[in-house]
């Protein structure tokens, strides 16, 4: 199966509510909140600017980006028009803020315009990582900024005991719905390959403990399991139920990484 992120509005409509939710679930997780604060502490939004978010899904960070940046300009691009919907809907009350239906490997913006691109877990979900990096260094001003934020999908786990069967979960989620588990190690030559200047680079742990966090990966991945024969109904509802008993007894364990790279588009 490829990737479902890679063609969102062909998964359904029931694929794109549950994920423009557990977007904002897992923004909101005090972690991603940190990390995301942390990136954009670091942009210098001046007066004017241009911000904008390639793969902006339901919005989640992009609101946030214009929370920040207010008053100046911010702009969601995404090709998902269901996401784009559920983020107009999500974002009412940022005047400063505008979503638009388009691919990040061609935007509909004039070169040397955009004073900070944003990519918050978009190039773990892309074929051609480098088409979307180009087209950045294309809009960006001379001096702008790139922000890449992406989890590195090879670490993720459920793993709480040797052979632990929630992991399958983990291992299924990353499997099925994943197109470049290991992107993360080669952010830093992809960004130097496009002719950007990296100025940080570090990695920062997501430590899951409760039962909002990761459910969706239980929920979809026991659903796909049953649908495909691989597992019968009975076992996928007592995966589901062992993540809730964890949670509900504060065992639950699941761990992310999540790396950030800042680079400069030179003078």
């Amino acid at each position: 199966m490829a990737d479902p992120f890679q063609d969102v509005d062909s998964a359904g409509p029931e694929f794109v509510k549950m994920f423009a939710d557990a977007m904002d679930v897992r923004q909101s997780d005090p972690t991603m909140e940190k990390i995301v604060a942390s990136y954009l502490d670091r942009l210098p939004f001046a007066a004017d600017s241009l911000t904008i978010e390639v793969g902006a899904g339901a919005g989640a960070v992009t609101r946030r980006i214009a929370t920040l940046a207010h008053p100046t300009k911010v702009v969601g691009y995404e090709p998902s028009k269901g996401f784009v919907n559920e983020a107009i809907e999500r974002s009412s009350g940022h005047s400063n803020l505008s979503f638009v239906v388009a691919d990040g490997a061609s935007l509909p913006i004039k070169d040397k315009t955009v004073d900070a691109v944003v990519m918050h877990t978009v190039l773990t979900h892309v074929t051609h990582p480098e088409s979307l990096l180009a087209e950045a260094f294309r809009v960006l001003k001379a001096g702008g900024s790139l922000v890449i934020c992406d989890a590195d999908f090879s670490k993720s786990t459920f793993s709480s005991i040797p052979n632990d069967p929630l992991n399958i979960c983990a291992q299924e989620f990353v499997r099925e719905f994943v197109t470049d588990a290991f992107i993360v190690g080669k952010l830093r030559t992809l960004i130097a390959n496009a002719g950007m200047e990296i100025a940080s680079f570090d990695v920062t742990s997501r430590v899951v403990t409760s039962r909002e966090q990761m459910r969706p990966w239980v929920e979809v991945t026991t659903k796909q399991m049953v649908e495909r024969g691989d597992i019968g109904k009975d076992l996928a509802d007592a995966l589901v139920a062992e993540h809730d008993r964890r949670a509900e007894l504060g065992s639950l364990y699941g761990y992310q990484a999540f790396a950030t790279a800042i680079a400069r588009k030179p003078y």
